[in-house]
């Protein structure tokens, strides 16, 4: 079996739990690669056994069974834009915070290795967005997991972002952006500012205004057939587009279009790896002392 392993810094609780997932892939003889930037820090981290890595990768894992990912939602985040069409599986190891994406406690990691080796595992496949303009805006990640979103400059007033759904005019909204998420992401930025959480599987994508000065605006929840197009007025001549966590600072002379990626983002499910669970335990969902 081939492994792929992206992470970030992780504190001195989590070091047990990394060093004993090296030991056990090594005890099993896997093939391991890992992402640059995580190689950099673990050279200082006092981990052991991670120097059996056959390469390092920067831009994109080629070829592997499954890509491990060691940090939080943002962590794997990053993961998927290291796979992008090439939908390998993704296992997340959450050694962050809140982990809606990354399930897998840290102390259960020997236990995920030995049902990965015995396939006892199911894959969950998720929608992404994809984004496409004059500008190349994204380069060759043109697509993300979460969420899409335009938000003022920090230096600008309230935008105005014109909307189009399939051809025709949605609305005008008057807000400090807006955000196009996915039902993965609808647990993200889309629930702060009011936006409905969405079971995973469900074929749809919402549109949620962030501080909209319309108060009758509300967000809205389409298919995922659906395309977006949005033009933007500014007083600073420009705005910020975010596929998840890569934003870049666009003028508002481009269109922007939005519709669902052609490919998905596979992430691997362990026996016990419900969203309703994950929604309870980590949003206290429905939580009440009469409970």
């Amino acid at each position: 079996m081939k492994i792929a392993i992206h992470g970030r810094n992780f504190p001195e609780s989590a070091r047990p739990y990394i060093q004993s997932m090296f030991e056990e892939l090594a005890r099993r003889q896997t093939e391991i690669i890992i992402s640059q930037g995580y190689r950099d820090f673990l050279d200082n981290a006092g981990v052991s056994h991670y120097s059996q890595a056959t390469y390092t990768f920067d831009e994109g894992v080629t070829d592997a069974d499954f890509i491990f990912s060691l940090g939080g939602d943002g962590t794997l985040l990053d993961a998927v834009t290291h796979v992008g069409a090439r939908q390998i599986p993704i296992i997340g190891i959450n050694i962050g915070r809140l982990g809606f994406l990354a399930t897998v406690a840290p102390a259960s990691v020997r236990l995920m290795i030995d049902a990965l080796f015995s396939e006892q595992y199911s894959i969950d496949e998720r929608t992404l967005v994809s984004v496409s303009s004059s500008q190349d805006i994204f380069g060759k990640l043109p697509f993300g997991l979460n969420d899409f979103t335009i938000t003022r400059t920090q230096t600008s007033s309230m935008i105005t972002v014109h909307a189009y759904l399939d051809g025709e005019f949605l609305n005008s909204y008057w807000a400090d952006g807006l955000i196009v998420s996915t039902p993965s992401g609808s647990t993200g930025y889309s629930l702060s500012c009011g936006g409905p959480v969405l079971l995973p599987h469900t074929g749809s994508l919402i549109i949620t205004p962030i501080s909209p000065h319309n108060l009758n605006v509300r967000p809205m929840i389409v298919m995922d057939t659906c395309e977006f197009v949005f033009e933007v007025e500014s007083r600073s001549g420009n705005f910020l587009a975010a596929l998840d966590s890569r934003s870049f600072t666009v003028d508002t002379s481009v269109r922007i279009n939005v519709r669902k990626e052609a490919f998905k983002a596979r992430l691997v499910k362990l026996k016990d790896d419900n969203f309703l669970n994950t929604l309870r335990s980590k949003l206290n969902w429905g939580w009440d002392i009469r409970n």
